[in-house]
């Protein structure tokens, strides 16, 4: 499930080159950079099974013209850069932050994809959904 974002908690736990690319932008500035939600990428349904170790997770992910089911035992971040490389989308993951804030779970990856680099972030109730929406918010930055 997304969460409101509160943007000085948000911001309090990025990284801080982050902190530093971003500083003077307003909350709408930063969510509108870091956090989109448009581009080639969609992350649709998401769901949980399982306890906190041995979770198992299913993504739905929009591409143009057509839709791709995830399920992933393991890490969800290595089973989505699978798909992405399959689908045309050779993301490499630079940089992963994530920390646990009052309004969830903040996760900041740094991309590079076709020779660009740019952050993606995402807060979330769960690490694995904030972990994946993050980089498809970076692919999409990209101009995935």
């Amino acid at each position: 499930m997304m969460l409101t974002i509160d943007t000085h908690d948000f911001l309090t736990a990025a990284p801080k080159s982050l902190r530093t690319e971003c500083a003077g932008l307003s909350p709408a500035e930063f969510h509108d950079r870091y956090c989109g939600h448009t581009g080639p990428v969609k992350l649709g349904d998401w769901s949980r099974a399982g306890h906190r170790h041995g979770s198992e997770y299913t993504a739905t992910l929009e591409f143009t013209g057509h839709l791709r089911t995830v399920v992933s035992a393991g890490s969800p971040v290595a089973a989505l850069t699978s798909v992405l490389y399959e689908e045309g989308y050779p993301v490499e993951i630079l940089q992963f932050h994530q920390r646990r804030t009052e309004s969830g779970t903040a996760s900041f990856v740094q991309c590079e994809f076709n020779g660009r680099r740019g952050w993606g972030a995402a807060l979330a109730d769960d690490g694995a959904e904030s972990a994946a929406r993050a980089m498809i918010a970076g692919i999409n930055k990209l101009g995935g």
